[in-house]
């Protein structure tokens, strides 16, 4: 009959019967596709977050890619198309430690550290890599795996500088995109005369050369290009806290590199590799694991 089910159809009558119930029946199948179509969405959504938030981790990654300096004697230094130094083997034992099969290396400086990270040139960052709040703003640094204190060099025989505040009215070399000189003018208030340099490298040279009268960064640094026309003036005054850069927001990449720097420290192998490449310069090194900053 005319308004009536065929039979077998499915009727929804809250109200009664007729016309209104049949349309009451369509709407609902209608809203119930829409429903059935936004939990797919949304189910896809988290899917595809999960799959991003994985992706960006650098942990258990198959092959990894550390950025070191290429001109740090004893951190970070290329020689004959190879690196070697601390550095290099500490990313090495990170990279081994996150489960890469293969570690790679590519060079970086001071002033294109974050850049490297952002294009994905590479995974990891171990170059003297001071971590700092401005810093910390663009990556996540794993770490510290290494706290050196900041020191002074100078040429050998060098009598007016025996400490930071001597710095006052010499000129110091400030090497492209370190903090180190930061911390001596703004942090300390020394009216100290900045030379730009591209490098330590080139700031060494410039000492050598008699066109700075001092350089100032980590002990480490400084204890690289020990030599015996140059000498480190052993007056410690501020802490650098060597971090691992990675990409911002790898959290678990951050806490897997946390756990490798640790075992690395209590397997022994961080005391024989800082013994290995800075014994000969005569620091009092440090062997204990660093406090870490915490991954964010």
């Amino acid at each position: 009959m005319p308004g009536q089910p065929r039979p077998g159809s499915p009727v929804f009558r809250p109200f009664g019967v007729g016309s209104s119930a049949v349309h009451l029946r369509v709407g609902f199948g209608r809203y119930s596709c829409l429903v059935r179509c936004i939990l797919g969405v949304l189910v896809l959504a988290f899917g595809l977050a999960g799959c991003a938030t994985a992706e960006a981790s650098i942990a258990g990654n198959d092959v990894i890619v550390v950025g070191v300096k290429a001109d740090q004697p004893r951190l970070g230094f290329k020689e004959d198309g190879r690196f070697t130094g601390f550095e290099v083997d500490v990313g090495t034992y990170i990279a081994r430690h996150l489960g890469a099969s293969q570690v790679e290396f590519s060079e970086v400086r001071s002033d294109n550290r974050e850049q490297k990270l952002d294009e994905g040139a590479v995974d990891l960052v171990l170059a003297s890599y001071s971590i700092t709040p401005d810093r910390a703003k663009l990556v996540t640094f794993g770490g510290p795996y290494y706290v050196a204190h900041q020191d002074v060099m100078v040429r050998r025989g060098e009598t007016r500088i025996r400490g930071v505040r001597d710095l006052a009215g010499r000129r110091m070399c400030q090497a492209s995109g370190s903090v180190s000189t930061e911390r001596v003018v703004v942090g300390l208030s020394i009216p100290a005369r900045l030379v730009p340099g591209a490098s330590y490298s080139d700031c060494v040279a410039k000492l050598r050369r008699g066109e700075v009268d001092a350089v100032s960064t980590g002990d480490l640094v400084l204890a690289g290009f020990s030599a015996p026309d140059l000498e480190i003036v052993n007056s410690p005054f501020t802490d650098e806290r060597y971090g691992v850069g990675m990409r911002k927001g790898d959290i678990d990449g951050c806490e897997a590199v946390n756990d490798a720097i640790t075992t690395m420290y209590q397997d022994g192998t961080a005391s024989e590799l800082l013994r290995k490449w800075f014994a000969p310069s005569g620091l009092n090194l440090v062997e204990e694991v660093p406090q870490f900053e915490g991954c964010s």
